[in-house]
């Protein structure tokens, strides 16, 4: 077992914050990275240490890989813990902090590589018996390549980047007449936010639900699946509201869903917090999407129904501690919504809902400015009870109290999804958010 002494967190915002506060649970000092807009941000102010890493643009400091290496180094830090989003899924990154002996925080670079490439992913969860979607083997970077393979597997098809994930490059393309124009905006897409033009292709499920279950595995070949969460609420792709458990999922589909996710863990061998992303369509059918090889922004949903602090687990098993349990006692219902910021601007008021039945995670306090150079996720809102009806009801108190002064939120349309009679029900899908807010 190797012990952590000091963790460099290679992120900015809420996630931040949440590292070092599960680093302070076990003595380890933090080392805090931030760019010339966040010099008045929470993480800067918390950690234990930090270092002014660039400026304002994310290539220039939180995407500059050098500049991180040199923070670990220049602090003597020996693990560097990437969070989720930047750098986080990235095996050139992983691969240097290898070479520098500095413990990455997360699988290896190798299993971040196969895994980050679509088609391979693919082929090694066909491998390990994972369902996938009806798909593309190989991945295009011609256009004409690609319109050949939609026609085989048949329109409606799901156009994706192969080199990313966050609905970045990503889209639906109904027929034939359309496909010239959205490979071309969709690979544009990707090669801005991945610098990789690389595109595949699935068949496109209409109404499906989209659920992730939540896997950890250590140094010793040990894996567990935690609990699912049901992520179907999106607009354009991005998450809004996410809950635990996934209700809609009869018993035994649950049950195949985590033996599938931990025998592909264990045949990958995966090390750290991962997540299988699937699409639902009805008893007994589900097929794989993706793995996020990372923490992941709904990650309290899961701890609030397992009592599994995962951040802190993620820590241990990157020390070479065993899961320190073999089964999981999953109880309570948890909701989260996102936050975002609709405009950059200063807090100039602040009431960030808490008590019974409440947790709140953010960077935010009064006077910070919100730049506009990041994600505009700005604080998550989670609620929990003993089942869906209670968290929702706490839920809606919670957001009806949240003051945010300063900048435009999203915090009104927030109210208004889970007022609407089809949620309160469950009658939605992973389409439903997007023809609600149209």
């Amino acid at each position: 077992m190797s012990v952590l002494k000091k963790i460099l967190i290679a992120n900015r915002g809420e996630i931040a914050v949440r590292i070092i506060r599960a680093c302070k649970l076990q003595d380890i000092t933090s080392v805090a990275v931030y760019s010339t807009a966040d010099k008045q941000a929470m993480h800067v102010a918390m950690a234990d240490e930090s270092v002014c890493i660039g400026g304002p643009n994310p290539e220039d400091s939180y995407l500059n890989q050098q500049a991180l290496i040199a923070a670990a180094q220049i602090t003597h830090a020996d693990a560097i813990h990437p969070g989720y989003g930047f750098l986080s899924e990235n095996a050139d990154f992983a691969k240097l902090c290898e070479e520098q002996n500095i413990k990455f925080i997360g699988p290896s670079s190798h299993v971040i590589s196969i895994m980050g490439e679509k088609a391979a992913a693919r082929e090694t969860m066909i491998k390990a018996g994972v369902p996938v979607i009806p798909g593309t083997e190989t991945d295009f970077l011609d256009e004409a390549d690609a319109k050949k393979a939609a026609l085989e597997i048949g329109y409606p098809v799901m156009l994706k980047a192969s080199a990313g994930g966050g609905g970045k490059g990503m889209r639906v393309i109904e027929s034939e007449k359309e496909f010239d124009t959205q490979f071309e905006l969709a690979q544009a897409e990707a090669k801005a936010a991945f610098g990789d033009g690389h595109m595949y292709l699935e068949k496109f499920l209409a109404h499906p639900r989209h659920i992730e279950v939540q896997v950890a595995a250590d140094q010793f070949g040990n894996a567990i699946a935690i609990g699912e969460r049901d992520c179907s609420l999106q607009q354009r792709h991005q998450k809004v509201i996410e809950e635990a458990p996934a209700s809609t999922l009869d018993e035994q589909t649950r049950q195949e869903m985590y033996d599938v996710s931990v025998k592909a863990a264990e045949d990958i061998n995966y090390e750290g917090l991962g997540t299988m992303e699937f699409l639902f369509d009805g008893p007994g059918k589900f097929y794989f999407m993706e793995m996020n090889t990372r923490v992941q922004v709904e990650h309290p949903i899961t701890e609030l129904t397992a009592d599994v602090d995962l951040v802190d687990l993620q820590i241990k098993i990157a020390q070479g501690e065993p899961i320190p349990f073999a089964e999981i006692d999953r109880h309570n219902f948890a909701l989260e919504c996102r936050i975002n910021a609709k405009t950059a601007g200063k807090i100039d008021a602040l009431h960030l809902p808490a008590g019974h039945g409440i947790r709140t995670d953010s960077a935010l306090y009064q006077g910070y400015f919100v730049p506009a150079n990041y994600d505009s996720m700005i604080a998550k809102v989670i609620s929990y009870g003993s089942d869906r009806e209670t968290a929702i009801k706490q839920m809606e108190a919670a957001l009806d109290k949240t003051v945010i002064g300063g900048i435009k939120t999203n915090l009104d349309f927030l109210i208004q999804v889970i007022q609407e009679p089809d949620y309160r029900i469950n009658h939605t899908d992973i389409g439903w958010l997007d023809k609600l807010a149209n």
